[in-house]
């Protein structure tokens, strides 16, 4: 009875709390990162150990290019769940983009701490496709003299390829697009939209006529043929 007692008493606290929560995600599901991020603070003080609540601040601070606060909230996750893939995933992508802003120099000694943190979120979770292709732009992006290498790029596309084979064509179409073959990212993107038909696959070929091989007509063509795919 006392127990059913202090229930009663907390259900109209949990009901608020619940629906307060709900209507955080939805201000986040829209865009509107700030009235969000109220609700998910004040949310935050009573339950400070919330790993969703903590997630979606990171989440709002990372949309919002605030890199040290994004850091925090997943360094906090991933020390909290340590066996969760996708916490190092985000932690090593808000570093990896704080060293992208910060100068050479400072983001040199940050490399080591991104290729760890996506590395660990494939040990984690071996068929974690994000994590790769972060490592596939991390290798395109780095000077090879701190370990840019089109070779490590393209190993871990191999390996997109074994999980997913669309995201195998995209990202080999994108490591040739990068050094300017563009003849071999075409074949690459007309594979991936043949395998996975999506908007991406067909905006990334289009991209690449428009904006690479300078040939618009072909680029028209190929997102009109997505747009009378989509009406069947």
């Amino acid at each position: 009875m006392k127990y059913f007692f202090t229930l009663f008493l907390l259900l109209p606290y949990l009901i608020s709390a619940q629906s307060d929560f709900k209507k955080a995600e939805q201000f986040f599901q829209k865009g509107n990162y700030a009235d969000a991020k109220e609700i998910f603070l004040e949310l935050l003080k009573k339950k400070p150990s919330d790993a969703q609540i903590m997630e979606y601040l990171g989440d709002i601070e990372s949309y919002s290019k605030n890199w040290d606060k994004a850091i925090s909230y997943y360094d906090k996750l991933k020390k909290q769940y340590p066996s969760e893939a996708d916490y190092f995933y985000k932690y090593g992508g808000a570093y990896g983009m704080k060293a992208k802003e910060s100068n050479k120099f400072k983001a040199l000694g940050m490399i080591d701490e991104v290729e760890e943190s996506f590395e660990k979120a494939i040990k984690l979770n071996p068929k974690h496709i994000g994590a790769r292709w972060a490592l596939v732009e991390l290798y395109l992006q780095l000077p090879g003299i701190v370990g840019g290498s089109e070779k490590k790029a393209q190993k871990y596309a191999s390996e997109l390829a074994k999980i997913s084979a669309v995201d195998g064509y995209l990202s080999k179409g994108h490591i040739a697009e990068y050094f300017k073959r563009y003849s071999e990212a075409e074949k690459n993107y007309k594979k991936a939209v043949e395998v996975g038909g999506s908007k991406t696959t067909y905006q990334k070929l289009a991209d690449l006529y428009k904006n690479k091989m300078k040939q618009p007509e072909k680029a028209k063509a190929i997102l009109e043929e997505f747009t009378e795919k989509s009406k069947t």
